[in-house]
């Protein structure tokens, strides 16, 4: 007769795989560390192969690790999800979620957003990691990530939530200075303010309803990998930069930054909740996901999707 398998230690598995530690695993499982230990042990003997290189400072998955890692993860997230609805956990949300976030939109909208969602569920620890790089959502052991982009087609499940203007803006000094451009092929003789993230090269792309796209390259002033770098020389006008409308809306209603060239647009982007593939997700990731998708469907940035007739 076949023997079941060992469900408890291939949540303990994915549990510590999730958090990199037999400590903190056990931790957030409520169960002693020797349990831990034992139940790696056990599974390790069964499976006859090692899932975890152990040294003294740190610990990282094998290849037989990494290979069961999806698998392991998808066992101990349909367990909570179930002991979430049965033991309606709905109402009283509680474990860790685990988020990715660009630091710029991170900082300036994601984390004045978390607050309201503590206070409602107190009981649910957030992890936030704020990187501008293309963070790996499932060797990260992350449980969301909010993309802003044009999202290439991947294994990840995404949400768009809404569409985000790009913009091109320089100061009043600036224009007065250096003329505004009326077209694309103006920005030749033109400051850039580059986002080097933005993934489209020295030459910034725009498309016009009804004349096309166009495409110029433009000689960079400044270069960073955080758009909030941009900000201090944008507004002392010493170059023009595309930023998206979350970044710099504020700005604009106050003049201090003004949009050029309305009828040229770079490609549009939008702002995406992304998952993990495969994984039902437990309730306190699902509340999380609605409660942002609410919030950042109402910013005062945001571009409401249209309507299909």
């Amino acid at each position: 007769m076949a023997r079941l398998p060992d469900l408890e230690a291939w949540a303990i598995f994915a549990k510590v795989a999730e958090t990199g530690s037999f400590a903190r695993a056990a931790a957030e499982l409520g169960v002693a560390q020797p349990t831990v230990s034992k139940a790696l042990t056990r599974l390790e003997a069964r499976l006859k192969t090692t899932l975890f290189h152990r040294t003294s400072r740190r610990m990282s998955l094998t290849s037989s690790g990494q290979a069961s890692l999806e698998r392991a993860a998808r066992i101990l997230s349909e367990g909570e999800a179930v002991e979430a609805e049965l033991g309606e956990q709905s109402k009283a949300l509680r474990g860790a979620v685990r988020i990715a976030a660009p630091m710029s939109f991170g900082l300036a909208h994601l984390a004045p957003a978390l607050p309201a969602f503590m206070a409602e569920h107190p009981e649910v620890t957030l992890d936030v990691h704020f990187s501008d790089e293309l963070i790996d959502m499932v060797g990260g052991a992350f449980d969301i990530a909010l993309r802003i982009s044009s999202l290439p087609d991947s294994s990840l499940l995404a949400r768009r939530l809404c569409g985000v203007r790009l913009l091109l803006v320089g100061s009043p000094g600036y224009f007065e200075a250096h003329g505004r451009p009326q077209h694309p092929r103006d920005l030749a003789s033109h400051r850039a303010l580059r986002y080097v993230h933005a993934r489209t090269g020295e030459a910034w792309r725009f498309t016009h309803r009804t004349r096309g796209e166009y495409s110029q390259v433009v000689p960079s002033a400044l270069r960073v990998n955080n758009a909030d770098g941009l900000v201090p020389a944008l507004r002392a006008g010493l170059g023009l930069a595309i930023q998206p409308e979350f970044l710099v809306w504020e700005d604009l209603r106050d003049g201090i930054v003004e949009a050029a060239m309305p009828d040229w647009q770079p490609p549009p982007i939008a702002l995406h909740i992304v998952t993990p593939p495969g994984r039902a997700k437990p309730a306190r990731v699902q509340a999380l996901i609605e409660y942002l998708a609410a919030h950042f469907a109402a910013a005062p940035w945001a571009k409401p999707e249209k309507a299909v007739s």
